[in-house]
């Protein structure tokens, strides 16, 4: 199993010139669209009253982070191929998958604070909540990187072993946002209830992306592509485009997503703090 595994970065197939660049241009876009994400939300903090300002500029740092990394990442794209023979080769370079891990230990625990913050729960049951969600996020992200960076098809079944143990505090995550999304409706104001319920369907719809492209990376003909077997590499490409359009959506759209909650909210809240009852009075 070690023999399989490349603790910091993966191997690269021959890609057609089809193939490199809608990744290549995929990355390109991701950058684009956490950048201008990042200086709306930052700029846009003065819009919302002060209470929800910390939610805004927890988003913005998320895309902030995500948008330094997948520079990174496309850097490490281009390279690790060479354009050659009509199409892209490996360059002998090793493509670093561990930049999108580091992203993720950062900005899926910042997701978490995010919602929190803009949703203000009283503080026992916020302060709960994150603990939860903050250390589930931790174990997936920790169980699927073993599983991600296995780069042979000897490694398959290991790699769905990590798979499987990376989804139940996956699955876990999902399970406590959706109820706790729920409960919190009745206690929100008018407004922002469908907005909520909007972040509730992107949240469950955008993260189920996350391990279909995990799936498509790791099947045998990926692995043995990733291996340096001359097979059909498309897996390999649906797995970095299924991820940079997971991440474009769940951090950039959700955080517009937390700009306007936020919005609707200072529109409608008139200084009361939303806890166990709409309406219930800031207390100093």
């Amino acid at each position: 199993m070690l023999e399989s595994i490349s603790v910091l970065a993966a191997g690269m197939p021959d890609l057609s010139v089809f193939q490199y660049s809608i990744v290549d241009n995929i990355f390109s876009m991701t950058v684009a669209t956490m950048g201008a994400a990042a200086i709306f939300l930052f700029l846009s903090r003065q819009s919302v009253d002060e209470a929800y300002r910390p939610a805004l500029l927890v988003s913005g740092l998320v895309v902030s982070i995500a948008c330094y990394h997948y520079f990174m990442i496309r850097h490490s794209w281009q390279g690790a191929f060479v354009l050659a023979e009509g199409g892209y080769k490996g360059s002998g370079a090793a493509f670093n998958d561990f930049y999108r891990y580091a992203d993720w230990i950062l900005t899926v625990p910042l997701l978490m604070v995010e919602l929190v913050a803009v949703l203000r729960l009283q503080a026992g049951k916020a302060t709960s909540l994150l603990t939860r969600l903050v250390v589930a996020a931790a174990l997936m992200i920790a169980l699927g990187y073993p599983g991600e960076v296995i780069s042979s098809p000897e490694g398959w079944a290991a790699r769905v072993m990590w798979g499987a143990l990376s989804s139940i505090p996956f699955f876990y995550i999902l399970f406590v946002l959706w109820v706790e999304l729920t409960k919190s409706l009745d206690t929100q104001p008018v407004a922002a209830r469908k907005l909520i319920e909007i972040a509730r369907l992107v949240l469950l719809i955008t993260w189920a992306v996350y391990p279909i492209a995990y799936a498509l990376g790791g099947t045998m003909t990926a692995l043995e592509a990733k291996a340096g077997g001359n097979v059909d590499p498309s897996g390999i490409v649906a797995l970095q485009v299924g991820y940079a359009i997971a991440d474009m959506t769940a951090k950039a759209g959700f955080g517009l997503l937390i700009y306007f909650i936020a919005r609707a909210k200072s529109k409608g809240s008139q200084g009361y703090v939303i806890g166990e009852t709409a309406g219930t009075p800031a207390v100093a």
